[in-house]
């Protein structure tokens, strides 16, 4: 079939990827600005089938309630700074999803924000130690209140009896929680936020991909294929955000930009234990995160996790890491080799040497059979049975290789990284977790770097979205009071 090539009308804003990032941009773009025109380009066929699909993610709601790799011991004591900075973060995204609600952009919060524990779990006198410390430094802080802690057999039992049935406690367990945290589906909320924005006017071309983005003059030229039947068009863009996943990796090095030189990107994925037993999934109400492994990356920590999907609870026990060379879930094999190039990669070898502790866990995880992987959960839920749980794949993720200029010559990060140019004409998210939990703080940055001329008169209308904005919560509990109970009401949660 012979294929055609047409050229569109110019845009305002293009976003490149449908998932929770350019979903979240478009919304307060839209908000900002809403004679501005939009247009969503995305090469399947719905949206958040990537990292925002809700099986693709553990969909905590990261707020540092219970993720131990937050809250690293160093010389015997707990830091909290990154656990706090997350948590301010997560609360900035609160209050962004509240006022969405009051606008009628968002439809339905139980569809996808519902409120389940966030528990930590220690075991071993070391992790008890550890916890118990975490604990006493956290519940001071405003920021995390209502934090309990047991080192009790019989709580212990009461509060998560899948966990505590058949356990050998002379070890020593603890926990702490808090009952206040979220179970988010971000793929109910994507597609909340994509109907918004079809209703105002967005155009959203699935089937699309984005094979360029070449400069033309101060705008960018979009060259999209049409998946299903080849041909190629072309679209003219004031401004472009490239929320693609794994994917922003190459599009940013195809935009030529500098500011994307030396970058180089690692990708792993990952797998899920599903439960597919009804009883032990009624047994169980709440995300439970351990700590990682000695040696083990932050993305390991293990976790046993409630989810609500689609109105259906279930149970998930992960992560488990793999390896392919693939940007994306629905990638290419050939995705890590294209991304190479002259000014990435010494960064990408040198990681390569200074990250052989991971390089040994990936082989490990690997080698893992299911009896070993069976194994794993049975720390969390003694009398786990093989024929109660699936194995599923999670989403790919491409962790950030960051250029360093000294011996090091490269690092891997375990975040996220906003990349733009300094006309503010293009931008570009690569990295995973905290990810779509801080969505709207991302997204804040990046209008802060794009459009910092329009900040002033933005000023009050983002306010009006995010009312802490330029006001850090953990020094201001009386404002943290206040947008809590606001959020807490407006997303109908439980107290």
């Amino acid at each position: 079939m012979a294929t055609t090539q047409t050229q569109t009308a110019e845009v305002d804003v293009a976003l490149i990827g449908a998932g929770i990032m350019s979903a979240t941009l478009g919304a307060m773009l839209k908000q900002l600005e809403p004679t501005w025109s939009q247009v969503v380009f995305e090469r399947l066929d719905a949206p958040a089938e990537e990292s925002s699909s809700p099986w693709n993610n553990a969909g905590t709601g990261h707020s540092a309630l219970c993720e131990l790799n937050y809250t690293p011991e160093v010389a015997g004591k707990v830091q909290t700074a990154k656990a706090i900075a997350v948590n301010e973060k997560f609360q900035v995204a609160r209050q962004f999803l509240a006022n969405q609600l009051e606008q009628g952009v968002l439809s339905d919060a139980r569809d996808f924000i519902n409120q389940v524990p966030h528990v930590s779990f220690g075991h071993g006198a070391d992790q008890v130690e550890y916890l118990k410390k975490r604990y006493e430094t956290l519940s001071k802080h405003p920021l995390f209140p209502g934090m309990e802690y047991t080192e009790d057999p019989d709580k212990f039992s009461e509060f998560l009896p899948l966990m505590g049935t058949g356990r050998d406690f002379s070890e020593g367990v603890a926990i702490s929680w808090t009952e206040v945290g979220t179970d988010i589906n971000y793929g109910a909320l994507t597609k909340q936020f994509l109907a918004g924005a079809v209703k105002s006017g967005t155009e959203i071309r699935y089937g699309h991909e984005v094979t360029n983005v070449t400069p033309q003059g101060s705008k960018w030229k979009i060259t999209t294929k049409n998946v299903h039947t080849g041909d190629v068009s072309t679209t003219v863009a004031n401004f472009v955000f490239i929320g693609a996943g794994g994917m922003a990796l190459p599009l940013l090095q195809k935009s030529g930009i500098p500011e994307i030189r030396g970058y180089g990107g690692f990708p792993v994925s990952g797998e899920w234990l599903r439960c597919t037993n009804e009883e032990v999934i009624k047994q169980h109400h709440a995300k439970v995160y351990g700590k990682a492994s000695v040696g083990a990356p932050p993305m390991s920590v293990p976790h046993l996790d409630t989810r609500v999907i689609d109105g259906e609870t279930g149970l998930l026990f992960g992560p488990y890491a793999g390896w392919t060379p693939k940007f994306l879930k629905h990638g290419s094999w050939f995705d890590l080799p294209k991304s190479l190039r002259p000014t990435n990669v010494m960064s990408m070898l040198a990681v390569g040497v200074q990250e052989m502790g991971l390089t040994k866990y990936l082989v490990q995880e690997l080698l893992k059979d299911q009896s070993a992987r069976m194994e794993s959960l049975r720390e969390y839920y003694p009398e786990a049975r093989d024929e109660d749980w699936e194995l599923v794949t999670a989403g790919q993720r491409v962790q950030v290789i960051k250029p360093i200029v000294g011996p090091r010559f490269g690092s891997l990060e375990f975040g996220t990284a906003l990349i733009n140019n300094t006309e503010g004409t293009i931008a570009g998210l690569l990295g995973a977790s905290p990810g779509a939990s801080i969505a709207p703080y991302a997204m804040l940055e990046v209008l802060e770097r794009c459009f910092g001329q329009k900040m002033v008169e933005w000023g009050p209308r983002i306010k009006e979205m995010v009312p802490s904005y330029g006001v850090k919560l953990a020094t201001d509990p009386k404002l943290f009071n206040e947008v809590w109970e606001y959020t807490q009401k407006t997303l109908k949660l439980e107290k």
